[in-house]
């Protein structure tokens, strides 16, 4: 053997092209989306199968799911028991679906959430819904093919002769495509239906009369029915489904928000949009919540959200619209898989596609009747026939050696070796000239169908035979008479399943929610790391004194408030109150640096902006410039400003307050202190104010490589201030005129 004889060279990227290609298709067809005509996707369409060939009908008792689940899996879907038994869950879910098609006995979780218990624990059963998929079986309505490993037998779609798909819905995630086929009101689908037969050039306006739009099981309200023409017309479009709520009054004069109805998106996550609840009215996102409960019981859903007293209920409702799941989005993409591709189609094809298959069905359905009757009318003849010659017959049965050769002369008149007791009856027999079908029917009659009683009723079957063969070839030979049996059957249908509208459609404006504030004393603390937090009045006056004393900055501000931040680098930057993080005292808080855009720089002063703006600053650099600005000055929406002009490489020092009084008494005395140890002290009133984008007045006289390291403004009768951790004695600080040299300072 030659070396590389048995090696194939491939291009790499055409094999992976054409295996996804495979594999994107494998997903599509065989596991993602369902067939138009049953509206089944494989899985569902195999366990549904496996339970009818286990006798599971809906009169027969319940079976363990993991049985169902195995044969499923065993026979005809090896992908795993999970996947397999979440579907079967997701068919006995009535909230999921208009018509559940499997009858669950034990726990198959709830809307709340919960999960389903074990497939060992659980049993299931078909339901009413699921035969009218399943019916006909065994009629040949349909083709089957052979199983994954060809050792089966499966139906390719079932003779569903419910319109499934528009009905119970369907959602699946493929390979570059979905499908989310919202469910409807079986009443309303089916009258649909019947109006398409009756005219078929009928356009989608007019079969909104009929289905106007989806019916959630959960219920709710679509809010934008207008897109609805829109979606049905093109298969696609966004549907905004909300709760329904009621008013009702508690106790204390406060008011509940009775949620009775949830949208169709979190069935199945009740429990969550509760938690949410629970959430924001503990986080004080709705201040307006006293108290979230959920009330709900076997007899439906009830979620109690207790509104505090004299608060606006229409409001607080606009924003749970807005901020939780009680009010949701539904996208609606009508794709379904039809001759092996997948199509997007428009609420009138995929009526039309379901009337096709009807009619499909029902013409093999008769054909199906018209055959047997034909042959029991065959062998009913030959009974009838037999009765006239029943002597004659059992004169053959007596003189033949054995029933091939009674057969033989029965169907051809074989008197050959008979031993007949005339030479009238072997004439008579000879011309006997029954079918074989006849002649096995004869010879398998028993003796008590000679009797009158007997006979006679052979005459009426043969009488009904005929009329209804006569019935068969005129619903076969006429298109009016087989739709007559479709609609004639849907009507049965509706009878059976039918229900009231769940859904309510209806056109609504989305109203702002428009925060109710409430303006409070909050407590902004900082630590030496820059990590931020705040926290309410009654909070703090839990907080022990040695607690506090690991926080730098302690600034007491309304909620309403910015807190403003000075730095070295000049710059003034803002942060509003509601964004500083709501945390308890034992929570870290996030860093100054998330909340602006202080970055790198050195802050030297935070600072509430109501006191900022009533106040005087003090701005000293280390290049020895000094000026006042008023706190007016800072008066900005940006979040971010110049607070003061700086020459190249210089910076702030010191960034003072210095309220109203203070200034007005003339009575304050500003002490520098430079690198060389020098201090200089004058009075606050030789320092101008000006603008913020003035660089300000020279202070001190340095000397060369001397710059200011601190700078603050002391009352005359101050005796000490604190610098770099020590106490200094300010009264050792000399007045001298600003803008002279400082003297050697003896502070320590």
């Amino acid at each position: 053997m030659k070396k590389d004889e048995n090696i194939i060279q491939l291009d790499f990227s055409e094999e992976m092209k054409n295996s996804y290609r495979d594999y994107a298709m494998s997903v599509i067809i065989s596991r993602a989306l369902p067939d138009v005509r049953d509206g089944l996707k494989p899985v569902q369409r195999r366990i549904l199968y496996s339970m009818i060939e286990l006798g599971l009908d809906p009169k027969k008792p319940h079976r363990k799911s993991a049985r169902i689940v195995g044969d499923a899996m065993g026979k005809y879907h090896p992908h795993g028991d999970s996947s397999i038994y979440d579907a079967l869950v997701h068919m006995t879910e009535n909230y999921s679906l208009q018509i559940p098609l499997v009858d669950g006995h034990g726990n198959f979780g709830s809307i709340d959430g919960d999960g389903a218990a074990a497939m060992r624990y659980t049993e299931a059963r078909l339901s009413d819904g699921a035969m009218t998929l399943l019916d006909h079986l065994e009629k040949g309505l349909v083709e089957f093919v052979p199983n994954f490993d060809g050792s089966e037998q499966e139906p390719a779609v079932l003779p569903a002769m419910l319109p499934n798909l528009l009905i119970n819905g369907t959602t699946g995630i493929a390979v570059g495509m979905a499908t989310n086929i919202p469910p409807h009101n079986p009443g309303e689908v089916i009258d649909g239906i019947i109006a398409y037969i009756d005219k078929p050039n009928i356009d989608i306006e007019g079969l909104m009369k009929y289905i106007p739009g989806p019916d959630f099981p959960t219920g709710g309200t679509i809010i934008n029915s207008e897109v609805i023409p829109s979606i049905y017309e093109t298969g696609e479009g966004r549907l905004k489904v909300r709760a329904k709520t009621e008013i009702e009054n508690s106790e204390n004069g406060r008011k509940n928000i009775v949620v009775t109805e949830i949208p169709y998106t979190i069935a199945g996550n009740k429990t969550k949009l509760v938690e949410s609840l629970v959430s924001l009215m503990k986080d004080k996102v709705f201040d307006e919540i006293f108290d979230v409960r959920d009330e709900s019981s076997k007899e439906g859903i009830r979620v109690v959200i207790e509104v505090k007293k004299d608060r606006d209920i229409d409001n607080l409702l606009n924003g749970l619209y807005k901020k939780t799941a009680l009010e949701d989005t539904y996208g609606v993409n009508l794709l379904a898989v039809k001759e092996q591709q997948p199509i997007t189609f428009n609420l009138k094809s995929l009526i039309e596609e379901f009337v096709h298959f009807q009619e499909e069905l029902y013409t093999k359905e008769y054909e199906h009747l018209l055959d047997k009757a034909e042959k029991r009318l065959e062998i009913v003849d030959g009974l009838i026939r037999a009765t006239d010659v029943i002597d004659l017959i059992i004169e053959i049965l007596r003189g033949s050696s054995s029933i091939k050769q009674a057969k033989e002369c029965l169907i051809h008149g074989d008197v050959t070796e008979i031993k007949f007791k005339t030479e009238a009856s072997k004439k008579h027999a000879a011309k006997l000239d029954f079918t074989e079908r006849q002649a096995d029917a004869i010879l398998a009659m028993p003796l008590s169908k000679l009797i009158g009683l007997e006979i006679l009723r052979l005459h009426e079957e043969n009488k009904n035979l005929l009329e209804n063969i006569e019935s068969y070839k005129n619903v076969l030979g006429n298109e009016k008479e087989l739709f007559k049996v479709i609609k004639s059957h849907l009507r049965d249908y509706k009878k059976q399943f039918n229900t009231p509208r769940r859904t309510i459609l209806a056109n609504m404006t989305v109203a702002d929610y428009v925060e109710e504030f409430k303006v409070e004393d909050i407590y902004v603390l900082i630590d030496k790391f820059g990590y931020t937090k705040s926290i309410d009045s009654a909070s703090l006056s839990r907080v022990s004194e040695d607690s506090l004393k690991e926080y730098v900055n302690v600034i007491k501000m309304k909620n309403t408030d910015r807190l403003c931040l000075f730095t070295a680098q000049g710059n003034m930057h803002q942060v509003k109150a509601e964004k500083i993080p709501k945390c308890k005292i034992k929570d870290k808080g996030t860093l100054i640096q998330n909340l602006c855009k202080v970055d790198k720089e050195d802050i030297l002063l935070y600072i509430s902006f109501e006191e900022l703006f009533e106040s005087q600053l003090l701005f000293t650099t280390k290049y020895g410039y000094i000026k006042q600005v008023s706190g007016i000055e800072f008066e900005t929406n940006r979040t971010t400003i110049l607070a003061t002009k700086l020459d190249e490489d210089d910076l702030l020092v010191g960034v003072n307050i210095l309220s109203a009084h203070e200034v007005s008494s003339g009575d304050l005395k500003v002490i520098l202190l430079t690198e060389n140890g020098l201090s200089l002290g004058f009075p606050l009133s030789e320092v101008t104010e000006l603008k913020k984008t003035s660089r300000g007045v020279k202070a001190i006289a340095l000397e060369k490589q001397d710059t200011v390291a601190y700078a603050t403004a002391v009352k005359p009768d101050t005796e000490f201030f604190e610098y770099k951790g020590k106490q200094l004695q300010a009264k050792k600080v000399r007045n001298r005129k600003r803008g002279q040299k400082g003297q050697k300072a003896t502070l320590s």
